[in-house]
């Protein structure tokens, strides 16, 4: 299951079914892991800097955060994975950027946070042309074509 929380003065801006789509489709690339859930939130600068801060150490707004968490929910019979934390205004940003939708790049965050959760990392170069292959097949799979240099 797919807990979806999203701020309010973005709930008018975001399609939640793409994002619970996206979120399935990267815990379906994990073989192994049987039923899965875990909780989306699309929030602002603000909040994620907050959290950055508190949990890694840097006093700057990002676009996606994961926080594992990874045990056996018995009331859903599942397994929790933890929680992706996207900070909407930064979405926003790099879509324009990179020249795609907003929900294009929501989709893209929700999918690399989810491989945070399910343990993927991009801190060597091995390791991120791993992630980022993964990635970039589950999106294939959702229709997108994004292609992206620099997380």
């Amino acid at each position: 299951m797919i807990f979806i929380d999203v701020l309010k003065p973005f709930q008018e801006l975001t399609g939640t079914a793409v994002l619970e789509a996206a979120a399935e489709a990267a815990l379906q690339s994990d073989q192994e892991s049987g039923p899965s859930s875990l909780t989306l939130r699309i929030t602002d600068e603000e909040e994620v800097r907050i959290l950055n801060r508190q949990f890694r150490g840097l006093d700057q707004s990002t676009d996606v955060l994961s926080f594992t968490a990874d045990f056996q929910d018995p009331d859903l019979d599942s397994r929790y994975r933890g929680d992706v934390v996207i900070c909407y205004p930064q979405a926003a940003s790099q879509a324009e950027k990179r020249g795609h939708a907003v929900e294009d790049e929501l989709q893209l965050l929700v999918v690399h946070g989810v491989l945070h959760l399910l343990g993927y990392d991009h801190g060597s170069q091995d390791e991120k042309d791993l992630m980022w292959e993964i990635q970039r097949n589950i999106l294939a799979g959702l229709g997108l074509e994004i292609e992206v240099s620099e997380e």
